[in-house]
């Protein structure tokens, strides 16, 4: 994205950095795609500065989904923009999210619209091991022009879609006990792995065997050294405390997607310091693993003490009604301060783009949205959206309609 060499000052509006305390009347300047000051009332902007007023609005951070697959499951597109799962082998640890997103994807646009800037598109659930996660930009001709990290993460999945998957085939895993040794069987194929190249390694290079390459005990390696977290799909208690069990095992950052259940555990997953990325929450309870689905399960999370993001897992529910779930989960009991940091400096943390995005500080990247009001009011809008310190998105009250900037 082409980058300004002028200031660009947002002045007036109520500023909600969500790492501090909102400002009333602040004012947002940046330059060259970079958050360079903010500031409160009677700050003096540079005379030259591009003027944004913002008087009765709020000024956010961009939102962030967690765990999404826009580009992946491109919408209206039917099995032609279907590239989720890789459902030709339990363990697809060597795939890439990265290779099949799409950045015309009209979900990116949708995420636009409810402000939502930076999503992490995950690999479906069909598989054990579903693949490599990469964090992205919601904006961009080229997806490798809106990656943040890659990978951010490797996909795993426990509970009914891959017993479902590979059972309905006849395969294994057909069980839960099945899936488990799976993922089991992976990481002591990783450890054996990394022995071999440490061995070698120590060998006069005169006489250091050939180690050949394995792209999937590479990527499981990673999450053996912590350099990228275990992204674990699980729903109910009890694939949950497997999870955790596993983790225990071999070591590994654990990061819960969906946990739909996780309220059951909640001590201890606060105890394991497991950050969980709960939803959907506006589904309907189509399996059993969702017997337990509420609007009310993050708060009982956040109460106690667990780090929670808030997903819409889209296209299971649209990306632009991520503010909605987090609307609803403060009806029921969520804290609104949790709540906005569910959908923006919790989900940065938990995918590792925190240093850029997730909240308003000097040195972040310039992505923020202009609301008409408080974001978790039903009847607010986004009305602007810069990413990268440029304009990329406004809401036309005459046409009712959003307008996007060209690439």
């Amino acid at each position: 994205m082409t980058e300004t060499s002028r200031d660009t000052a947002i002045v007036g509006g109520r500023v909600v950095p969500v790492e501090g305390e909102p400002i009333e009347g602040g004012t947002v300047l940046f330059r060259d795609g970079k958050i360079t000051a903010i500031e409160g009332p009677g700050f003096t902007v540079p005379s030259d500065a591009v003027m944004v007023d913002a008087s009765g609005k709020w000024v956010l951070p961009g939102f962030i989904d967690a765990h999404a697959h826009a580009g992946v499951s491109e919408e209206a597109e039917g099995w032609a923009g279907q590239d989720t799962n890789e459902r030709t082998d339990p363990n697809t640890a060597h795939v890439r999210a990265l290779d099949a997103i799409n950045p015309a994807d009209q979900g990116f646009r949708d995420a636009i619209i409810g402000g939502v800037l930076a999503v992490n598109v995950n690999p479906g659930s069909a598989n054990p091991i579903g693949g490599q996660t990469v964090a992205i930009k919601c904006w961009g001709r080229t997806v490798d022009e809106m990656v943040l990290r890659e990978p951010a993460g490797l996909k795993s999945a426990l509970g009914e879609n891959p017993k479902r998957v590979y059972g309905d085939r006849n395969e294994t895993p057909s069980t839960r006990l099945g899936t488990a040794a799976v993922i089991r069987g992976a990481f002591v194929a990783a450890q054996n792995y990394q022995a071999k190249l440490a061995a070698a390694a120590l060998k006069d290079p005169s006489e250091r065997p050939v180690v050949d390459r394995d792209l999937k005990l590479e990527a499981l390696s990673r999450v053996l050294r912590r350099e990228i977290p275990w992204r674990q799909h699980c729903h109910r208690a009890d694939d949950i405390a497997t999870a955790m069990r596993m983790a225990r095992e071999f070591g590994y950052d654990l990061v819960i997607d969906h946990g739909t259940e996780a309220h059951l555990l909640a001590g201890q997953i606060a105890a394991a310091q497991i950050p969980v990325i709960i939803g959907p929450l506006f589904t309907s309870r189509s399996k059993v693993e969702l017997r337990n689905r509420s609007l009310a399960n993050p708060g009982r999370l956040a109460a106690a003490g667990v780090t929670i993001a808030i997903t819409t897992d889209h296209p299971v529910v649209p990306i632009n009604f991520l503010i909605h779930q987090a609307t609803l989960a403060v009806k029921e009991g969520l804290d609104p301060v949790t709540a906005l940091q569910a959908v923006t400096i919790n989900p940065a943390r938990i995918i590792g783009v925190d240093a850029r995005i997730g909240s308003l500080a000097v040195g972040k990247d310039a992505d923020l949205v202009i609301w008409s009001g408080d974001p978790l009011d039903v009847m607010s809008r986004a009305e602007r959206a810069f990413l990268d310190g440029q304009e990329i998105y406004h809401y036309d009250y005459d046409r009712r309609e959003g307008i996007f900037a060209s690439w």
